[in-house]
């Protein structure tokens, strides 16, 4: 397999791979975890709590792939900002034409957009403004990154995160992800990049001053085996730190993508969103064909997401 083809082929997996496994916990969003141990999520169903048919994928996914888009052109942060007004104003990058899920700190972002505030201003900088909203969408960044050096990789998450959130936490939490997205994609094992990145990541972040105490609240990754921790003490809400904890947990404590995502679904409350950031991870490790056929025939706007990939694919091969 050529490079151009194998590398088209990873990103149509991460855009799929975050599709379907938002899709699957879109029904089931701000669900109990008690309720859903008695009634687990086993596969792709439809309507729930958003009342959309099977295949639907949300928020996530929608700015995920208005990134995306953006990629396919030269760099540009005004663009990627410009996707995400255009997504909530007139439905771009919807499973169905229509915003039916949007957070808090995202929407008033845009709304500082739409009234002329540039993009990396727009995010929200206070401790509260640390929802999962840039996290959520982040992965295609990678592609664009992964041959840059560690500074350039850590100033472009820092600008992308922050056109919606923009306080260090947030920032520090998706430079965590693209850099475990990247080494995935350089083939290594998924406890040998947890490892790595126990070192690599908190000598970064201290070699450019960041805060002590804002290093600390990861400590649980850089510092402890979360994949050792027991199921009640991983919190799935929307909150940034406690969605890429739950992410790597249900990554390191399964062994395909089917397992991954169904275990972040049924960890209940912010369903949709957990399940998109580890089906990204998870589907890098695995592949696109570890994807169960039936899910990837059902997800919304399949062929448009696949030309997406080749699109985005052909650009970054020219970088």
């Amino acid at each position: 397999m050529n490079n151009t083809l194998e590398l088209t082929n990873k990103i149509k997996a991460v855009l799929l791979g975050t599709g379907i496994a938002d899709a699957i916990g879109v029904p089931w969003e701000f669900c109990e975890r008690e309720e859903l141990k008695d009634n687990p999520v086993i596969g792709m169903t439809g309507y729930g709590t958003h009342n959309q048919p099977e295949g639907t994928f949300s928020d996530d996914t929608s700015l995920t792939f208005c990134l995306a888009e953006a990629l396919t052109h030269p760099y540009d942060i005004n663009l990627i900002a410009q996707n995400f007004v255009k997504w909530y104003t007139e439905g771009f990058w919807t499973a169905h034409g229509e915003v039916f899920d949007i957070g808090n700190a995202t929407r008033q972002a845009i709304y500082r957009l739409m009234n002329g505030v540039s993009p990396e201003l727009a995010g929200g900088r206070e401790a509260s403004d640390n929802g999962n909203g840039s996290l959520m969408r982040i992965s295609p960044l990678v592609f664009y990154l992964k041959d840059k050096e560690i500074s350039e990789r850590y100033e472009l998450t820092r600008q992308v995160s922050s056109i919606t959130h923009a306080h260090i936490r947030s920032v520090i939490a998706c430079f965590y992800y693209l850099e475990f997205a990247r080494l995935l994609l350089a083939g290594k094992d998924k406890f040998e990049v947890y490892g790595e990145l126990q070192t690599v990541v908190p000598t970064f972040l201290n070699s450019l001053n960041v805060d002590s105490t804002e290093i600390s609240l990861f400590d649980r990754l850089f510092k402890k085996n979360i994949y050792e921790f027991p199921e009640s003490e991983i919190e799935s809400s929307g909150y940034v730190i406690n969605t890429l904890e739950a992410s790597i947990w249900c990554l390191l404590t399964t062994n395909n993508y089917r397992e991954t995502v169904l275990k972040a679904v049924n960890l209940g409350d912010d369903t949709d969103t957990n399940s998109a950031v580890v089906g990204g991870l998870s589907v890098i490790l695995y592949g696109l064909e570890n994807i169960p056929k039936e899910w990837i025939n059902k997800l919304a706007r399949r062929n448009d997401i696949e030309d997406l990939a080749v699109r985005l694919g052909n650009r970054c091969n020219m970088l």
